[in-house]
């Protein structure tokens, strides 16, 4: 799969995820940095067929309207430190592959996988 981490997640995702196997970028990787334009990061992520990785729920709303991100994987989790983020990716990493492979929107909280279909 491959995956655009968004500026308010840790560049750590996406080591984990490329070790996991995976395609992963940071917005840190793009020209603007972490000033990237959501409407940038949706034309990037449709053009190169990735997920959209964010805490941002704007996102979540261009995606419910707009279908922009066309993938996106939403971090629900509030505010934990980046060693619990990385801990809790990798608990359910197996789990976020398999819904990512039949579902376009899905949500991971500090307790479960949820499925917006």
């Amino acid at each position: 799969m491959k995956f655009l981490v968004d500026a308010q997640l840790p560049r750590r995702l996406v080591r984990q995820l490329t070790e996991g196997g995976h395609d992963a970028i940071h917005t840190l990787e793009l020209p603007a940095g972490n000033r990237t334009l959501d409407v940038e990061i949706n034309a990037r992520a449709l053009a190169e067929g990735r997920i959209v990785v964010t805490k941002d729920r704007d996102f979540v709303t261009s995606f419910l309207l707009r279908k922009q991100p066309p993938r996106l994987l939403l971090i629900s989790t509030g505010n934990i430190s980046n060693d619990a983020l990385s801990h809790l990716l990798a608990a359910n990493l197996a789990g976020l592959e398999a819904a990512l492979t039949q579902f376009n929107f899905v949500e991971l909280s500090a307790s479960a996988i949820t499925i917006h279909s």
